[in-house]
């Protein structure tokens, strides 16, 4: 166990805000998904090294904050839940205990290590989309999903599965988003002999409408925070990398919604039967989180003079954490606390156990 000084402060003192004049540093990790054990990627991936980090902070005395939790919204944990025969609340439940005993196990300092399915979620990821809708940031196109009448429900990309259709795999169980053998990733409709998850039966395509995040028109904003803040906060180079790859290829619309019944509701009656997905939602989990922790959430996320933000995070998270979440605040046009310094884990290949 390490002194006092390395150790963070979970619910066992008050929580700490900035302070005017002092170092003010906010660190966060990637949040790791509730629907498994944690394994060795989570932890080298993005948590140790963020802690390694949050123990240097307060040794050099600055005034700081270590942020994790559990990401419980989307299709995988509906997708756990029919797997163990219960509701996606208890799997979140489950799963979030043997997350945060497995952290203390390691000794991990977080100050808070929260969770995504709570109140503080829901109003918070609400308010930054009613801002987004308001500036006419977001747009609404039809898109065409699978829809099971076995089940009627639309079908989101993990329940559903089939054929591979890229050239030379045929892999026989590829998901709907991505193929676990080639690594390519998928539309659901783009399957071959695409089948429900469920029941096992054929979908249909039918038109589904859901709402856009208009990155194109965020284009000019966001290239001028990345060229400034990837300089001054020192990006490493594969994430400077990862993020070129996105902007170079040019920015799409980004769709924000997802039919499911576990998530974030949609606040718009139009909506009303739709959640959000669960990347525009998770990083919001980091505030969400932090409001947990203090009902003075503002002070460290809406306060860019005072506080340096930190994040960690494994290679496959980059776009998400320096494309579409820096999109998401810059269009809101509220002074957010912007992440500074980005760090960024190759991935963790270990064979011949």
């Amino acid at each position: 166990m390490g002194d006092i000084s390395e150790i963070g402060n979970e619910d066992t003192a008050a929580p700490k805000l900035p302070i005017p004049g002092k170092r003010n540093v906010l660190i966060t990790s990637a949040l790791p998904y509730v629907n498994n054990v944690p394994h060795l990627g989570n932890l080298i991936g993005s948590v140790l090294s963020a802690d390694v980090f949050a123990r240097y902070c307060r040794r050099r005395g600055y005034n700081m904050i270590y942020i994790c939790g559990t990401d419980e919204y989307g299709t995988a944990t509906e997708t756990k839940a029919m797997e163990e025969h219960c509701t996606p609340q208890q799997i979140c439940d489950k799963y979030h205990a043997i997350h945060k005993e497995i952290y203390e196990w390691f000794d991990i300092s977080f100050d808070k290590f929260g969770r995504t399915s709570t109140p503080q979620q829901t109003e918070i990821c609400q308010a930054i989309f009613q801002n987004l809708w308001e500036r006419n940031w977001l747009s609404e196109n039809t898109m065409q999903q699978p829809y099971c009448d076995t089940c009627n429900r639309f079908l989101a990309d993990r329940f559903v599965e089939g054929i591979c259709p890229t050239p030379g795999c045929g892999y026989e169980d590829a998901r709907g988003d991505q193929c676990e053998s080639c690594g390519k990733l998928l539309n659901p409709i783009e399957l071959v002999k695409p089948r429900c998850k469920v029941c096992r039966n054929t979908p249909r395509i039918r038109d589904t409408e859901h709402l856009f995040l208009e990155l194109p028109k965020l284009k000019d904003r966001l290239e001028e925070y990345i060229k400034f803040m990837s300089v001054v906060g020192g990006w490493s180079q594969n994430a400077v990398q990862a993020t070129n790859a996105w902007t170079r290829e040019g920015l799409k619309p980004r769709c924000i919604t997802r039919d499911l019944k576990w998530g974030v509701p949609v606040p718009l009656e139009k909506y009303k039967d739709k959640v959000f997905y669960v990347w525009f939602d998770a990083p919001i989990g980091y505030i969400s989180i932090t409001a947990c922790y203090s009902k003075d959430w503002e002070n460290w996320w809406k306060n860019p003079e005072n506080v340096e933000l930190f994040q960690f995070m494994g290679k496959d998270n980059v776009p998400f954490h320096t494309v579409m979440f820096p999109s998401t605040l810059l269009g809101t046009g509220e002074n957010w606390t912007m992440m500074k310094t980005i760090s960024v884990t190759e991935y963790l290949n270990y064979e011949a156990g």
